[in-house]
């Protein structure tokens, strides 16, 4: 299997925490408690992202 890699974009938001955008997969929007935990929820997100689209056969 080979890796990809995506940017994401990290957003702070006022009330703590940040947002995440991947651009590169409209939709693929997440959050985390702080810059860790939302790398961290970005790598799931994108992973879930891909996997739905192999199940439904958008490759």
């Amino acid at each position: 299997m080979r890796a990809l890699n995506f940017r994401i974009l990290l957003k702070k938001e006022p009330e703590g925490g940040y947002t995440v955008n991947v651009p590169s997969l409209p939709g693929c929007i997440t959050y985390g408690d702080n810059i860790e935990h939302a790398v961290e929820m970005a790598r799931e997100a994108i992973e879930l992202y891909l996997w739905s689209m192999r199940k439904h056969g958008e490759n």
